[in-house]
């Protein structure tokens, strides 16, 4: 690895470093050296990641020797061991004089970033540097907790009380073994990232939550979340200590938002009412105890080992306080939408009417906490307390800092609330309606009323409370920070060191033009009185068609909001454009709600891989999932069209009160401050999201695109000024729309002479020569397999979103597959382990696997426009999706039967699938959202691993809790796996009291059945039954059991007979006989007439019915 010396610091960097990565590390040291902050920005694909981590580490290492040298100065009574270098000058460069004396005094690095998922990337590359720290990374409980019993509860708030109780008691096996396991040193010396540290818990049998937690102590690197550092309950949960702490926040273009988002909060009518059915339910239990002539002392004292140690008295104080304060909101008239804006103090003087005060809030939240906790802990029916949690929360908030000596009037609390304004509106969000369609809400109902919120408009507020935390260093970075002026002014703390790096690549690499006229010479323009006109959207159309035509591979399309990108849309389907679009680049859009997305953007790196299409266009919107976190690098985003300036709405209450308050401040120019006005502020908005959104385009060195900025005020000075650096220098304009189509023809002719295609690389190796140290070394390319040869697993780059948008974690239901987790969920239940290329055969294989190779045949017979309506979302009902998860909000299950073949069997397989259908919809119906989840992935782990007394200590508990859902246990019988549903239906006896209907046949699998019928088909008629031929008995006989029980079984039954002759294994075909004909009264008869043929063998099936006649 090379070794350079950066402002006195060696760093052992992977590779060789470009100008730009030395510019950046110098920088990291700079800040780290002088204890200041700084503000850095470099491009996506210029290896950020790796030179934050190396420079970051190698300056603490060189801290660390300082400590040692003067440890051994003081040793040496200053006896010089190396004359060219004096002890006293080692490590210098790092402290910058500093005189710690104490390895305690090094100062831990905190990494935060959006998502774990990012943190997971950033951790391997961590693994590609030479360094190698105690690193610790820190999750919540519902991502790192192993407990089945904690983990089936309904919310992440139950969750925390539950476990809780189990540390208080002890009673958690897997906590228990913590302070053992911590002191492993194989555990404490290895990178381990959240997935790392789930596998070890599971395999030590440790909490991997406490875990962490044990780890953070020695940890030189701590891992986390924004959130966890933002919000001051976060940080006092964890535990986490910034006094003389380096703090990095990666990915920071979102920073402003979460700073102000952490601070502020919305109370709704529905969570207050929530709140106070479950306060009513508990005083209804207890009042029930104290009627049963309880004693009330024997109540509290048996409450207290479930958390509770509250009397009557108390709780209907709790619930006086609840209704008091939603009188006191609902108590405000609100005419229109605007709402009543109130000074942030107020928030003080509102809660007081409700005896919410400074001496008051250590009681109410403690009583909370309890009949949060003490419900959680509940056994039976499923009471929604996040409305109670969300009450504790609030209060957390608001009386977070205690007020000085004179109350709440004190000009200190006044200072505290400045930048924050409580707003009280109607509540519009119609959460009856919601409940309905979701059927999971809860039950709770009442009146609309009105919404209380209390908002932060100054991320500053966080930044300052950080910095009260006398930490060393706080350190922004991103691959979009311009413009930084703005950017640094919304924080309001210094930032004396700022960088805004340079792109890698060169001139050849990059087209980027202002096209501000369409094909037609319309001026485009997405202007709130322009941007519906219907000149307007057909000359943006036909701008993207021309697009598309020219532009290889993936097309990427970004619109300001949902709301333009869906009346555009429908304007361009009404008008053809679509159907132009789609006959080069099949469309793929990007949906509102979270549920189909890793589905939509799968879809569509399979369409751009295919070389049977032209690529693929992908339309989404700014500040979306598709413009955050997703790497569209090569092939999948070659242009980016950027369709107007994504400002904020500019009625909404929120952005109307930011700019006020902006304003406001910049007036009263506080000293040492300085305020953005309004206006700059909404601009800014637009310019960050715009160039988030075409940072998209080049994703590491030798990559290259175009980026269309399709705006007339995209021309302005002041718009231009607001793109990156990196950018400005190439930004083309054209007064003639055919110079521009014909100037990107050739960009790309040139750029893919020059440039090939990236090689093929092996599933989970990097692979490859190395072409450049930042393609070896970018965080969002450096492992990950090419998209050429796996795109299932290039895919995965879809799912960065995982952690902070949960519904897309909780469809990773099969890890190992790497594709759609519900899709996939009954697959092969029927299979045989070892049968692997055989036809689909299972009850659910067939609704997935026969889909696709159907799909792919329809693909291959259709051509051109029709083909491309296949693959696209606007073919896949995409709309419809939309409506439904804007209505329910929910992933909805797919399940889709195989389809008429002309055959029987293939009859029978969709038969099959639409009862299987219909089952998991009433199951979804019938279970709460995580015990249906904890249903699905007992599902895919009995697929996985074959055995069903794994699967059933995992759902019986589940369906056998409640007497009215015993019918979905024997309902899962579909679902088992033929050499398992003998002792299924056992064991439903067993529990429901009434099997599930097992039959001897039931246990032949599909194969075994379709060699059963070639035997059987051999088979000997006349040995079988000895009858008179001459007078037509046996044609007689084999008509009528062909006609009772049809062909298959028929062949069937006279091949267990012939079986029967040749074995003598009597058992085996009476079970046979019974189940094939005793299912109908009428087929007794040919029981009757086969016990009485002239068989010696044939006398015992005589005997055996006549006993059953008897019975």
């Amino acid at each position: 690895m090379p070794n350079l010396t950066l402002k006195g610091i060696n760093v052992d960097f992977p590779f060789v470093p470009y100008d730009c990565q030395k510019d950046y590390m110098s920088k990291v040291i700079e800040c780290l050296q002088n204890k200041s902050n700084g503000v850095l920005e470099s491009p996506t694909g210029t290896g950020k990641t790796l030179c934050l981590l190396c420079a970051t580490l190698a300056w603490r290492s060189n801290f660390k020797d300082s400590i040692s040298a003067r440890k051994i100065m003081e040793k040496m009574n200053g006896v010089e061991l190396f004359p060219d270098r004096p002890l006293s000058s080692w490590g210098t460069e790092a402290t910058d004089g500093d005189t710690s004396t104490y390895y305690t005094d090094v100062p831990k690095i905190i990494y935060a970033s959006r998502t774990h998922s990012q943190l997971a990337q950033v951790i391997g590359e961590l693994k590609n540097t030479s360094y190698r720290p105690k690193v610790c990374v820190l999750g919540s409980r519902e991502q790192l907790c192993i407990n089945t019993e904690v983990m089936r509860q309904e919310s992440n708030h139950v969750k925390v009380h539950m476990c809780k109780a189990k540390i208080s008691t002890r009673s958690c096996v897997f906590y228990n073994n913590v302070e053992e396991v911590c002191t492993d040193k194989d555990l404490t010396n290895t990178i381990l990232d959240v997935e790392d540290l789930i596998k070890a818990g599971n395999k030590q049998r440790v909490c991997p939550y406490y875990l962490s937690r044990s780890l953070k102590q020695q940890a030189e690197i701590i891992f986390m979340p924004y959130n966890y550092l933002l919000d001051p309950k976060s940080r006092r949960a964890h535990n986490i200590e910034l006094k003389g702490a380096v703090i990095i926040f990666d990915e920071a273009h979102n920073l402003e938002k979460m700073c102000e988002e952490s601070t502020s909060f919305d109370l709704t009518p529905y969570d207050l009412a929530s709140a106070i059915e479950a306060v009513d339910r508990l005083l209804v239990e207890q009042a029930k105890d104290v009627g049963r002539d309880n004693v009330t002392e024997d109540f509290n004292v048996e409450s207290l080992n479930s958390g509770l140690n509250l009397n009557i008295a108390s709780l209907a104080k709790i619930k006086q306080i609840l209704l008091d304060l939603e009188a006191t909101i609902d108590s405000f008239e609100v005419r229109g939408e605007k709402g009543i804006t109130k000074p942030g103090s107020f928030i003080y003087e509102l809660f007081q009417k409700a005896h919410l005060t400074f001496d008051t809030k250590t009681v109410v939240f403690e009583s909370l906490e309890q009949i949060t906790g003490y419900l959680a802990g509940k056994q039976g029916i499923f009471l929604n307390t996040s409305g109670l949690q969300k009450v504790a929360d609030i209060i957390q908030l608001v009386f977070s800092v205690d007020p000085p000596e004179g109350g709440i009037g004190g000009a200190q609390m006044q200072s505290n609330t400045s930048q924050f304004k409580v707003h009280i509106h109607k509540d519009t969000s119609n959460y009856k309606q919601k409940q309905n369609s979701d059927v999971w809400a809860s039950a709770s109902s009442k009146k609309q009323g009105n919404v209380l919120s209390y908002w932060c408009f100054s991320p500053g507020f966080c930044m300052q409370e950080l910095k009260r935390q006398n930490v060393r260093s706080i350190i922004l970075t991103s691959g979009t920070l311009s413009p930084l002026s703005s950017f640094t002014a919304e924080m309001q703390i210094p930032f004396p060191v700022t960088l805004e790096n340079p792109h890698v690549i060169e001139r050849d690499q990059i087209f980027i033009s202002i096209v501000d006229r369409g094909p037609d010479s319309v001026l485009l323009s997405s202007a709130y009185d322009r941007r519906f006109v219907p000149e307007n959207m057909a000359s943006l159309g036909n701008t993207v068609v021309n697009l598309g035509r020219v532009v290889p591979h993936g097309l990427l399309v970004f619109f300001p909001s949902y709301t333009v990108m869906d009346k555009t849309l429908e304007f361009w389907r009404a008008n053809g454009h679509s159907n132009r679009i789609e006959t080069k680049k099949p469309m793929f859009v990007e949906p509102r709600g979270k549920g189909t997305f890793t589905e939509v953007i799968d879809g569509y790196y399979r369409t751009v891989d295919d070389p049977r299409t032209e690529g693929g266009s992908f339309f989404a919107v700014c500040r979306g999932k598709a413009s955050e976190g997703l790497d569209f690098a090569d092939t999948y985003g070659r242009g980016v069209v950027i369709t107007g300036l994504p400002f904020p709405p500019r009625m909404d209450p929120r952005i109307i009160l930011k700019m006020q308050f902006l304003d406001e401040m910049r007036r009263n120019k506080v000293p040492g401050v300085t305020y953005l006005s309004g206006q700059d502020w909404y601009r800014q908005q637009a310019s960050r999201a715009v160039n988030q959104a075409i940072g998209r385009v080049i994703r590491h060195k030798e990559d290259y695109g175009a980026i269309f900025l399709c705006d007339h005020r995209f021309k302005s000075t002041d718009a231009r000024a607001q793109l990156p650096m990196w950018v400005r220098p190439y930004v083309r304009t054209y007064d003639n729309f055919g110079c521009l189509i014909r100037d990107v023809a050739q960009f790309f002719r040139v750029a893919q002479k020059l440039r090939p295609p990236p090689e093929k690389k092996t599933q989970g190796s990097c692979g490859g020569s190395q072409r450049s140290a930042v393609s070896q070394c970018s965080s969002s390319s450096s492992c990950l397999p090419s998209p050429r040869v796996a795109p299932i697993f290039h895919a995965q780059k879809a799912k960065v979103l995982d952690s902070h948008v949960p519904s897309l974690k909780r469809r990773r239901l099969n890890d190992q597959s790497g594709v759609d987790g519900m899709a996939r969920l009954c697959v092969e239940y029927e299979t045989e382990m070892d049968v692997t290329k055989r036809r689909p055969a299972g009850l659910l294989d067939a609704l997935e696997h026969s889909e696709r190779q159907n799909d792919e045949e329809e693909d291959r017979a259709l051509a051109g426009e029709e083909r491309a309506n296949r693959k696209s979302t606007l073919s896949l009902q995409h709309d419809k999706r939309m409506d439904d998860e804007m209505r329910g909000g929910k992933r909805k299950i797919k399940l889709v039967p195989e389809r008429k073949t002309g055959t029987s069997g293939d009859s029978s397989e969709e038969n099959k699938a639409g009862k299987a259908k219909e089952f998991l919809a009433e199951m979804k119906k019938s279970l709460s959202q995580v015990n249906f989840q904890r249903v699905m992935q007992a599902l895919q782990k009995y697929k996985q691993a074959d055995n069903l007394d794994t699967l059933l200590s995992e759902v019986a508990g589940i369906f056998t809790e409640d007497h009215n859902t015993h019918n979905l246990l024997r309902g899962f019988y579909q679902f088992i796996r033929p050499h398992h549903k003998q002792k299924f239906d056992e064991k439903c006896q067993e529990l429901t009291g009434k099997g599930c209907g097992y039959k001897p046949d039931h246990s032949l699998s599909k194969l075994e059945k379709a060699q059963l019928m070639q035997q059987s088909s051999k088979y000997d008629e006349k040995a079988v039954f000895p009858f008179d031929r001459k007078k037509g008995v046996y044609s007689k006989f084999v008509s009528d059991v062909k006609q009772a029980i049809g062909r298959e079984r028929s062949n069937e039954l006279f091949f267990a007979l012939q079986t029967y002759q040749k074995t003598d294994n009597y058992e085996n075909m009476v079970a046979t006989l019974v189940s094939l004909l005793t299912e109908k009264n009428e087929n007794f008869g040919l029981l009757r007439t086969i016990s009485s043929t002239p068989s010696k063998r044939n006398r015992k099936i005589a005997y055996f019915f006549s006993r059953n006649q008897r019975k």
